[in-house]
């Protein structure tokens, strides 16, 4: 064997334990908060969870982190030898930990989800937890979420919905104040309004009197039955002709799914101007075999 071909000493190619230090610290470990990684679990304590996100040290969940449950169960949230995905909530100490967060994480994508319900108009289920003045609180996919007694079917006994899950879709979405407010009304309006089409004859009640006409509750929707929609004469008093409660049959004149607005009218179901104001009980009566000629003055006037 030659000089040339003469092995290295072992000397040589020996890698103690300080060169592999040296070696980590020249790989770029670098974890910034706000960063979000993937890592398994590798301890439990009593005061959460060490995950090992591939860095020099073990990254920490307290345990107030590990779920949005304020006193989770580790071992059910955060299983020994499972993988997790997790947001880095500190920025690394001497030694290279980070403080990870499982809670925020999910809260961060919970709100991601619901600015996308919210911006495709869908609907949510809001569990009722509890009720102050203005409404009631409650959760939505683990967030705080509110609804105004004004957007709410049952304005009264508001502890009757404490426990229950209510459908409702949004009324603003902000993330930077922590605010998610809700409507029961609307969610129910516009699944209702699914259901009706211009032109078709409805039965609701008197849901409230105005100046300019009524507002009629159509099974959780509400229309407009504007005082010149009433009748083809003029009339003077609305509440001589209407009262609270009442039942009235009403067309559909038009449907504003944009603004959620409907339209109505009994004008169109009478016989001669007038008749309302002269025989409204006859002209309620007889309201289903009128609807062929109101559709006729409605194609008319369009």
């Amino acid at each position: 064997m030659t000089p040339e071909s003469t092995p290295p000493k072992s000397s040589d190619i020996g890698f103690s334990m300080d060169d592999f230090a040296k070696a980590l610290d020249q790989h770029d470990y670098t974890f910034e908060k706000g960063q979000i990684v993937r890592g398994m679990v590798v301890q439990h304590t009593s005061d959460g969870a060490y995950v090992d996100i591939g860095g020099k040290s073990t990254g920490f969940v307290p345990l107030r982190e590990a779920a949005l449950d304020s006193t989770p169960d580790l071992a059910e949230v955060l299983p020994l030898n499972e993988e997790c995905e997790l947001l880095i909530i500190s920025d690394q100490n001497a030694e290279g930990q980070v403080k990870l967060s499982a809670r925020q994480l999910q809260l961060q994508q919970a709100w991601d989800h619901l600015a996308e319900l919210a911006e495709t108009g869908q609907t949510v289920q809001m569990l009722v937890t509890r009720t102050n003045k203005g409404g009631v609180i409650g959760e939505v996919e683990g967030l705080r979420g509110f609804i105004p007694r004004s957007h709410l079917l049952e304005k009264e006994n508001l502890e009757s919905l404490v426990g229950q899950s209510l459908t409702a879709n949004f009324l603003e979405v902000n993330q930077e104040n922590n605010k998610l407010v809700l409507s029961q009304r609307r969610a129910i309006m516009a699944a209702q309004m699914d259901k009706i089409t211009a032109g078709t004859l409805v039965a609701g009640k008197v849901a409230r009197i105005q100046p300019y006409g009524i507002f009629v509750d159509m099974n959780g929707v509400t229309g407009l039955l504007h005082i010149t929609q009433i009748s083809g004469s003029r009339v003077d008093s609305l509440n001589t002709l209407f009262k609270f409660g009442q039942e009235i049959q009403v067309i559909i004149l038009n449907i504003d799914e944009y603004k959620g607005r409907i339209s109505l009218s009994t004008k169109v179901l009478e016989n001669y101007p007038g008749e309302i104001l002269e025989n409204f009980d006859e002209v309620m009566k007889t309201a289903p075999t009128r609807v062929e000629q109101a559709l006729e003055k409605i194609q008319k006037e369009e």
